[in-house]
């Protein structure tokens, strides 16, 4: 029997990564937001891979599955195929436009680690041309609905939903440009929303639903918190949240040295989460398994970190949380 498997969908992109000696607070006038003007000088600039459903993608390789990455890229992604299907990523199902190139993704960031990114769409506006139909639904574990062209990310949603296949909606940057409805569209029949706090809190005002309303209508809403780490909330009914709803508040995981960069955190971040998920994994381990996953990639260059081992990984996890409990667990992560 083939294994049932992760469908990433959502951004295949080469990230422009540019360092900002200072901090953008500083030139931000309030009270003349209407009228914004702001150059950035930077110090220094980096082209590297990303998209954030290849960074997802990548960090479920990492951690032993094969992930299916279903995106479209342009011509000047034939390398970045093959180095995705070397590092574990099933690309079967990534289309290679030859008329158009790789979205691209311009971010500067300050010595805060805040940034201010644009996003080129590229042959990411030919997104919707693909089709959870022309996959076997029996053949899918979960569906991943990550930043995409909105039309797409529709489209992925309603064939989920009527093919029964279990999804992700992670809408993140894309926030920004869909409305109100098209949010509530897509939430609608998720198996799990996840967003940023500030993401989250441009959801909460575009939809008009507060925290607890949007629990209502999906069951996991995941919440990812910088600094302070995340939150994994459960509506009642489940099997961890049996008796009513449950918040599990998830801790960051320790840095070894300097963070570098942020790009690509979350994306981490999630990959972390679903592999363990994807094992059966307890939800206060999984988000420690983001945790941790985030971490690596904060002390690297870019949105995918160097290959580390999943026994690497497990120690890492035993150094920040321990193997007591729960977290004797994390070993499940390892191949047998």
């Amino acid at each position: 029997m083939t294994a049932r498997r992760i469908v990433v969908t959502g951004s295949v992109a080469y990230d422009y990564l540019m360092t900002f000696p200072g901090k953008f607070l500083d030139v931000v006038v309030p009270d003349r937001m209407d009228r914004l003007s702001v150059s950035f000088l930077v110090d220094s600039m980096r082209k590297v891979r990303g998209g954030v459903a290849a960074n997802i993608a990548y960090t479920l390789a990492l951690l032993g599955l094969r992930p299916v990455i279903m995106a479209t890229a342009g011509v000047d992604a034939l390398d970045y195929s093959r180095w995705l299907a070397d590092q574990g990523v099933d690309t079967s199902s990534l289309h290679i436009c030859d008329d158009l190139y790789t979205a691209s993704f311009f971010v500067s960031t300050d010595e805060n680690q805040n940034q201010i990114a644009t996003f080129y769409a590229g042959a990411m506006a030919r997104a919707a041309t693909l089709s959870f139909r022309g996959l076997s639904p029996s053949s899918v574990s979960l569906a991943v609905i990550s930043p995409n062209a909105p039309d797409a990310m529709a489209k992925y949603a309603t064939e989920c939903r009527e093919l029964h296949i279990p999804y992700v909606y992670d809408p993140s940057q894309q926030v920004a440009r869909l409305t109100g409805d098209e949010i509530l569209a897509g939430l609608t029949g998720a198996a799990l929303l996840i967003a940023n706090e500030y993401e989250f809190g441009v959801i909460e005002k575009k939809t008009g639903l507060s925290e607890a309303k949007v629990l209502a209508q999906v069951p996991v809403l995941i919440v990812t918190r910088g600094i302070e780490g995340s939150t994994i909330a459960l509506r009642g009914g489940q099997t961890e949240a049996s008796s009513g709803t449950v918040t599990f508040r998830i801790p960051p995981a320790r840095l070894r040295g300097l963070a570098v960069d942020p790009t690509g955190v979350g994306d981490a971040f999630r990959g972390g989460l679903l592999a363990a998920r994807h094992h059966g994994l307890p939800w206060e381990v999984a988000g420690r398994v983001g945790s941790v996953a985030a971490v690596y990639c904060l002390e690297a260059l870019g949105p995918q970190p160097p290959r580390y081992t999943i026994n690497d990984f497990i120690a890492r996890y035993r150094e920040n949380f321990g193997a007591e409990g729960p977290h004797a667990r994390v070993g499940d992560l390892a191949p047998r």
